[in-house]
């Protein structure tokens, strides 16, 4: 597993082992060992998956205190382009995004860290996402921004959003009420 750094302090663009043969592939997504010999402590706690739609958006979401979690993302099958962006009230980087094509064929994966939005714009049909959370999911906690509010060019002018992502505020929102 190689560890790549991103432009937003302990966000890491993960590129994962994998094996191919006749059979098809096998892709390590997660090593505690390896996180740990880069320096990276996580415990996960409980998982989930996505199969989504192309054209969706989902996000931008996290949990707050008091439970607040690191995400590991990956991309089962299909392709998405993954977004992370700093909400961190102290961060140098607040306000400011990232971006990564992440797909069953490029073996990438993010690592998106507490206080950090995430979402992700699936780019093609039945594109399975797989989260790992270091907290249980708690709906108290959630919060969020609005997809186009922090200057992201998602490239679609017509995203399928659910009626809560509609309702998330925007960044200068959510900055207000912190």
């Amino acid at each position: 597993m190689i560890f790549e750094e991103t432009d937003i302090n302990e966000v890491y663009l993960i590129e994962s082992d994998y094996f191919t043969d006749v059979r098809g592939s096998l892709t390590k997504t997660f090593s505690e060992e390896l996180f740990l010999k880069n320096r990276i402590p996580t415990t996960f706690k409980e998982s989930f998956f996505s199969v989504s739609a192309k054209n969706v958006i989902r996000g931008m979401h996290l949990q707050v205190a008091p439970s607040e979690c690191s995400k590991l993302v990956y991309v089962a099958s299909g392709e998405i382009l993954d977004v992370v962006v700093d909400l961190r009230a102290n961060s140098p980087t607040f306000g400011q995004h990232i971006s990564y094509v992440l797909s069953q064929k490029n073996h990438k994966g993010l690592l998106v860290p507490e206080g950090c939005a995430h979402g992700f714009l699936s780019l093609t049909d039945n594109a399975c996402t797989v989260y790992m959370q270091t907290e249980m999911r708690d709906v108290e906690a959630e919060a969020g921004v609005h997809y186009d509010s922090f200057g992201m060019d998602w490239g679609v002018t017509s995203p399928i959003l659910s009626e809560r992502d509609k309702a998330l505020p925007s960044l200068k929102e959510y900055e207000q009420k912190m």
